[in-house]
């Protein structure tokens, strides 16, 4: 056996039977069916030529395929961390791991880039905004992260402790080829989607508190969507990356991974939580979304607690709406900016409805909104 492919540290791996099984048993319990909601409902944005449901169903079916890989994570800590199948399967495992994370960085910066185009400059960059365009930037970031990841392992994967286990996925202490790879997933992987995410993330609060035109549930929807973005990206990748460099630059004994194991573990954890967090974003993107989840959980949850609550009162006191932002060139040759709303009357006495907002803008900048009802109730595209 070569020496690479033994572990000289002796590491106690309790923190994957206690707490690890634990969590990835709640991300396929409640993961994958929040996931497989979001897929239907991206599905229903790509019907309604949104480009942003495009970065949602890819996140999705990133997330999907690390679930899928689960189950033999699962496997492999019920028997007490010991692989026992073979070597491309753990490679297969760790590669939809950091598959999982750097794939979801790429299409949360995504999102908020959109988002960013469509609120500080909606009628510039009109092509960026396209389905081509999204699907386009879609097949390099997969391509991309593909490519990285199979320069990234070729190398064995499955070693063996002092015990004579085999593990996955682990060296203790960290080779020397892994630290120009650490370098990058911190730096490239990390450091620049943070960036783009904070700049994105402060224009767009700028500009929408600055809007006299946007009304007010429109602002909070789209507080919300950057808002929980970036909170995904901090919460979920920020803490495993810094424990990740800091592994890189200070880790050349077994005793330094034998205090920092089980905290750099737990950062490493954080990162499947994006599984969960992820179907989150389509309750700021879509009101169909809300409204079934709001049907399927809030509601059930509601009558159960409040068993006395009158069952008519379970409607919205607005009506529900989904807008989208489409820029054209109308009213003289002033731009303008046309928020479709589509608003559904719930009350049996009136009849259903669709109102088109227009938003014009005049040569001095001055903002003029306008209204077009319609009497079709009818499926509309739905974004922040």
């Amino acid at each position: 056996m070569l020496e690479e492919d033994v572990i000289n540290c002796t590491i106690s791996h309790e923190i994957h039977q206690y707490v690890f099984s634990c969590v990835y048993i709640l991300v396929l319990v409640v993961g994958v069916p929040a996931n497989l909601y979001s897929l239907y409902h991206a599905a229903l944005q790509l019907k309604q030529r949104n480009e942003l449901g495009v970065y949602l169903l890819n996140l999705t079916v990133s997330d999907l395929l690390y679930q899928a890989s689960l189950p033999l994570w699962l496997q492999y800590i019920f028997q007490d961390d010991d692989w026992q199948y073979r070597e491309w399967l753990c490679q297969l495992c760790g590669f939809l791991l950091y598959e999982n994370i750097y794939i979801s960085i790429g299409f949360l910066c995504c999102i908020s880039l959109d988002r960013y185009l469509a609120v500080v400059h909606p009628l510039r960059f009109t092509s960026l905004r396209s389905m081509t365009a999204a699907w386009i930037v879609s097949a390099i970031i997969w391509m991309k992260e593909i490519a990285v990841g199979v320069v990234f392992f070729r190398h064995k994967e499955v070693t063996r402790d002092r015990t004579n286990q085999s593990v996955c996925f682990e060296h203790y202490p960290m080779r020397p080829w892994e630290y120009p790879i650490n370098y990058y997933r911190f730096t490239i992987g990390f450091l620049f989607p943070l960036a783009i995410l904070s700049i994105s993330y402060l224009c767009v609060l700028r500009t929408v508190g600055r809007s006299t035109g946007t009304q007010p549930d429109q602002k909070t929807r789209i507080r919300q969507l950057v808002s929980s973005t970036i909170l995904i990206f901090l919460v979920c990748f920020s803490p495993y990356h810094i424990f990740l460099l800091i592994r890189t630059l200070f880790e050349r004994e077994c005793s330094f991974i034998t205090g920092i194991f089980n905290y750099y573990h737990l950062s490493l954890l954080l990162t499947t939580l994006n599984c969960v967090a992820d179907p989150a974003l389509y309750c700021f993107v879509s009101e169909s979304a809300r409204r079934g989840l709001y049907r399927a959980f809030v509601k059930p949850i509601a009558r159960i607690i409040c068993c006395c609550c009158r069952r008519g009162n379970t409607s919205p006191i607005n009506p529900a709406s989904d807008s989208h932002e489409v820029a054209t060139n109308e009213n003289n040759g002033h731009p303008t900016v046309t928020l479709l709303m589509h608003t559904c009357m719930h009350n049996n006495s009136e009849p259903d409805g669709k109102n088109t907002t227009s938003i014009t803008q005049t040569e001095d900048k001055t903002i003029i909104p306008s209204t077009v009802h319609n009497n079709k109730c009818g499926d509309g595209k739905s974004a922040v």
